[in-house]
């Protein structure tokens, strides 16, 4: 052998490690590498503690959004009445909230056991809607939640003339939205429990299992015995449930219920969702690496800021981000096939 051999055999050696792990693991580890490096350099404020665990709270409603819509992903299809579903859970929220704080005054608690309740079930029912068009219908995803997603903000806005709503109890949002349990946010309290909760659904019983069926082959999922239909409904009503969540979440740290909130939660969730190695095509996906995702676009968007990008850019970067994943995915394809060869 060669003395050029056996160099070009070495310098290839870490090409072919890179290559693995990006087939492996996918772009994100890489953008986060970079985004790590480029922030740091841009502020020395963004490595810094308090700095990382505000990342992580403001991250919360992005990541429990991100994790509804990647079951809408794996099973093929897509939410964007994410976003309407945020707002119109916080409107209705805070409205039930406020009329029972208002009739009771001093049954702060019940006024906001109700208010979540009509607010959680305001967004799931929009879920519910998503899932029979989608499932019982066969309208497409992409029709169905665009439609509702309209209809869902129309109705927020009848509803309060685009106007905030105020009464909602003082405790609501100083627990909810601003507590602190032994340092730590509540809201990160909630996001941990819907993660092991999904956690515990994707990998530990069949409802799980056949997302991921459904999306690789709903054929083959049908032949096999899965009622796909069921699957379908339950996938929306979960992501509406999910966004729900986040909406009330987002409802206490504003300490109103808005009806502009979450227009950009679509694109920040199918961002997170693709970034992170969640096909648009169904089947494949992880929620460890959707969590990541989330992370990364709040890592972003903190970065930006404290670099004092205005918002209209980080709305640029964010769609070539996602561009970005989508053809980097796409690679990553090409090079699985190529290995496997």
């Amino acid at each position: 052998m060669t003395v050029e051999t056996r160099n070009g055999r070495a310098a290839s050696l870490p090409l072919t490690w890179l290559k693995v792990v990006f087939v492996r693991l996918g772009v994100l580890p890489f953008l986060l590498m970079i985004s790590l490096i480029v922030f740091s350099a841009a502020s020395e404020k963004f490595l810094t503690g308090s700095n990382l665990l505000s990342v992580v709270r403001q991250s919360v409603y992005l990541t429990i959004v991100s994790l509804g819509q990647m079951l809408a992903l794996l099973t093929g299809g897509f939410d964007l009445s994410v976003g309407t579903i945020l707002a119109l859970t916080s409107v209705i929220g805070a409205m039930a909230m406020a009329a029972v704080y208002a009739a009771m005054p001093d049954a702060v608690g019940l006024a906001i056991f109700l208010g979540c309740l009509a607010g959680l079930g305001a967004g799931t029912m929009i879920g519910v809607v998503n899932g029979l068009g989608v499932s019982l219908f066969n309208v497409s995803p992409f029709i169905m939640t665009l439609g509702v997603a309209s209809i869902g903000f129309g109705i927020a806005l009848y509803e309060t003339s685009g106007m905030p709503v105020y009464g909602m109890p003082m405790e609501f949002g100083t627990v909810v939205g601003f507590g602190n349990w032994f340092g730590v946010p509540v809201p990160i309290y909630v996001a941990v429990a819907v993660i092991l909760a999904l956690a515990v659904v994707l990998y530990r019983t069949p409802l799980g299992r056949y997302f991921y069926a459904v999306g690789g082959n709903i054929k083959a999922a049908k032949l096999s015995g899965i009622r796909t239909g069921r699957v379908l409904f339950l996938t929306y009503v979960i992501c509406a449930l999910l966004a729900a969540i986040a909406g009330m979440l987002l409802t206490a740290r504003m300490d109103t219920g808005e009806a502009n909130i979450g227009a950009s939660m679509p694109l920040e969730s199918i961002a997170a969702c693709v970034i992170a190695g969640v096909s648009l095509r169904g089947g494949v996906g992880r929620l460890e690496n959707v969590v990541l995702g989330a992370l990364f676009i709040g890592l972003v968007q903190n970065g930006m800021n404290l670099a004092r990008i205005e918002s209209y850019l980080q709305t640029v970067v964010l769609g070539a981000l996602l561009i970005l994943a989508v053809a980097v995915d796409q690679i990553r394809l090409r090079l699985m096939a190529t290995l496997k060869d």
